[in-house]
């Protein structure tokens, strides 16, 4: 099996950071009384890992080209970046 980079594998390690970050040191909820929001903040971020785990799975397969699945992946990173913006 080859080791393939790519970026969704940036974005599923950076979102597993994200959660241990958030276990360890906590998230609190600017403006109000003590609520802490780590646990619940965690295991959002392992959904999104996981979730960006499956998209990474389901791009190889249908680019097998190292080439073609960078560009496809950043596309598609770049494209939910401008929807969350859109959106928010």
């Amino acid at each position: 099996m080859k080791l393939r980079i790519t970026p969704l594998n940036f974005a599923s390690a950076f979102f597993l950071f994200a959660a241990g970050y958030s276990w360890i040191y906590g998230i609190k909820v600017t403006g109000s009384k003590l609520i802490n929001l780590g646990g619940a903040i965690g295991w959002i971020f392992i959904l999104f890992a996981f979730v960006v785990s499956f998209m990474d799975i389901m791009f190889r397969n249908f680019f097998p080209e190292n080439k073609k699945l960078w560009i496809v992946e950043l596309s598609f990173i770049t494209l939910s970046a401008i929807i969350f913006l859109i959106v928010k």
